[in-house]
């Protein structure tokens, strides 16, 4: 495999931006592997970012820290600054149950609870407390509207998640997250196991939803990628090796680690 000078980088800072959420110097250890080493990015407000980059490469540990969900994972260890609002995220006394609350996360493969599609919009919410059933009426139908979900289940809330098909399961689990009004999204893969036209699908809602929520996703498809993100983030051996605007990583990267894999000529 080629190899790469990983003391060249090209980051962008995005200082007259409205900056949502940032890192700095961030590392995750499981156990001894160092999976990320020192990553510094800053995501704008109400844009789409994509992370990129080979198997491997860290992108999901990465995108999986932004709201502390490698906290369930057994010996890992991680250091540096994750700043939300102003706020270290990653200190000892942050309430992480309130924190994802604002950040919200879909993963690879839908996983809809096995309730009704109603049940699943307002599980979080009746755990926090909430029963006011014209609430979480209004709720249910905003965030089947916004996840591009309503028509094609309106007339069936009863109905269980679990009937649905693969692309309306991940847009249930999208509504799901936005049910609790967060500031960002994280998605991780979330078309990897879903056929063309419901990734299409997919691909339109997340451009419909970046109008009321910062989005970062981890994708493997490069095409994706180019097609829905403002952003985009190459990660390379636990490094995010280039970040800017999603043209120039496509057509004018810095980096030769990024245009090789982009270009399809990576190794």
């Amino acid at each position: 495999m080629k190899e790469y000078n990983l003391d060249k980088r090209h980051i962008i800072k995005l200082e007259d931006k409205s900056v949502d959420l940032k890192t700095n110097d961030l590392h995750v250890w499981y156990g001894q592997n160092e999976a990320i080493k020192g990553v510094s990015l800053e995501f704008e407000e109400n844009k789409i970012t994509s992370l990129i980059g080979p198997s491997g490469c860290g992108k999901s540990t990465y995108l999986r820290s932004l709201n502390r969900m490698n906290d369930e994972i057994n010996n890992t260890k991680v250091t540096g600054e994750i700043i939300y609002q102003g706020i270290d995220i990653n200190a000892d006394n942050v309430d992480v149950y309130e924190m994802r609350k604002h950040i919200g996360m879909v993963f690879q493969r839908p996983n809809p609870f096995s309730k009704s599609i109603y049940e699943n919009i307002t599980f979080a919410l009746k755990q926090h407390g909430i029963n006011d059933k014209n609430y979480l009426d209004e709720v249910v139908e905003t965030s089947l509207k916004q996840a591009a979900l309503w028509d094609q289940v309106k007339d069936n809330l009863g109905k269980s998640a679990l009937a649905l098909s693969g692309g309306q399961q991940q847009r249930l689990c999208i509504a799901r997250a936005i049910a609790m009004k967060p500031d960002i999204l994280l998605l991780d893969e979330p078309a990897s196991a879903l056929d063309p036209i419901s990734t299409g699908k997919l691909e339109e809602t997340l451009l419909n939803l970046k109008k009321d929520f910062s989005i970062i996703i981890v994708t493997h498809n490069m095409q994706q990628a180019s097609r829905i993100s403002d952003y985009t983030a190459f990660f390379y051996m636990g490094h995010a090796i280039e970040y800017d605007t999603t043209n120039k990583i496509f057509t004018r990267p810095k980096i030769q680690a990024t245009e090789d894999y982009v270009s399809g000529h990576f190794g």
